[in-house]
């Protein structure tokens, strides 16, 4: 088995320990992160996306004009074009980068930021929506005839995109309720998880494989996201880790800008969606699991989940604990530090090179008679 990393493609270096200085999205700041990645060994970058952000479709183009090789991952929220529009926008940008693109569709975990564009439909409704709008996207990217859509919430008559691109956009999307599994059993390439404990995780993949096999589809190749903070020793990557947790929580009591990597949420209340509330119950349940996983940083103010688990260790260690993951049949590593780019070079330089060498070994003796 292979495994890839995937990191932040973002505009600008603000995150949870960085407060926001300049432009939401800086052209030379997009570039630099990009290339960093290229460099360091990283095989994706995510280009996120949130109402009051930039467009993640034409950030992955700028990046993609700067770098030779990086995967370009898009975010994308079906509520906001029409899925024929969309398909037009991901082949161009698929042939325009040299086949680069994976569409990753957001059903939305958050009805104020899904409001904030108009788009007041329930969770579930979200996702009956999105398993639409993957369908007419694969339609417009295979389709070499003319096809009719008439759905809930789509229609087209007789449409051909004569546009299209060789080999298609990928397609991932993510989540932690049940209908995300189901979803995206039925229309991912790629399915993401938040990191949870080994045991949480493999139950959550075996729901996941259950639907695909009842789709008929082969199970989503699997990728599931950490915060990693890493450093040579698991002493100093630990005063690191407890650095970064009281800068958040200083940052938080006085902050009254959020950051791009935030969504607006009423004060006090949890978030909707099913992967923040098991974090939020995991965080609860202990800080630190298995080899490396601590969940002191998903709590911001007030203790309301914000943010992803975090990984925590030496080069090794933390190497280790993904490896568990490869073990699980994780392919796929969403990561994004803190500081954005040192971070993303550090981890490149450090700990990838570490985690491709043992899943190599590990599939070299899975092969041996």
């Amino acid at each position: 088995m292979s495994v890839e990393f995937l990191g932040a493609g973002y505009g600008n270096p603000s995150t949870e320990t960085t407060p926001l200085v300049g432009p939401v999205w800086d052209p030379g700041y997009a570039r630099d992160i990009a290339r960093a990645h290229e460099a360091s060994g990283w095989d994706h970058v995510l280009f996120p996306y949130a109402s009051d952000g930039p467009d993640p479709a034409q950030a992955a183009a700028w990046a993609s004009a700067h770098t030779d090789r990086i995967l370009l991952r898009v975010a994308h929220r079906p509520n906001v074009s029409a899925p024929t529009f969309a398909a037009k926008t991901f082949a161009t940008l698929q042939t325009a980068s040299g086949g680069r693109v994976t569409v990753h569709l957001i059903a939305g975990g958050l009805t104020s930021d899904q409001l904030a564009e108009g788009d007041g439909l329930d969770k579930d409704a979200r996702y009956d929506r999105l398993a639409e709008y993957a369908e007419v996207l694969l339609r417009s990217w295979t389709s070499a005839r003319p096809f009719t859509h008439a759905g809930p919430y789509y229609a087209a008559q007789d449409f051909v995109l004569r546009a299209r691109s060789e080999p298609r956009p990928g397609l991932s999307a993510g989540g932690a309720s049940r209908r995300a599994l189901e979803v995206g059993a039925r229309v991912a390439d790629v399915f993401a998880f938040f990191g949870e404990p080994l045991e949480a995780t493999a139950q959550q993949v075996e729901l996941l494989r259950g639907f695909a096999a009842a789709a008929g589809r082969p199970t989503p190749r699997l990728q599931i996201a950490f915060r990693p903070i890493v450093a040579p020793t698991d002493d100093e990557a630990w005063a690191k880790a407890h650095a970064i947790r009281a800068r958040i929580d200083e940052l938080a009591s006085r902050r009254t800008v959020r950051t791009l990597t935030e969504a607006p949420r009423e004060p006090g209340k949890l978030p909707e969606n099913t992967a923040n509330l098991r974090l939020a119950e995991l965080a609860a349940s202990g800080d630190r699991h298995d080899r490396a996983l601590w969940t002191p940083t998903v709590a911001g103010a007030g203790g309301l989940p914000t943010s992803a688990t975090a990984i925590v260790g030496s080069y090794r260690t933390v190497a280790d604990a993904l490896l568990d993951y490869v073990d699980l049949g994780f392919e796929i590593f969403g990561l994004r530090g803190y500081d954005l780019l040192a971070d993303a070079v550090e981890f490149g330089e450090n700990v990838i090179p570490l985690v491709r060498a043992g899943a190599t070994s590990r599939l070299a003796a899975a092969v041996l008679p």
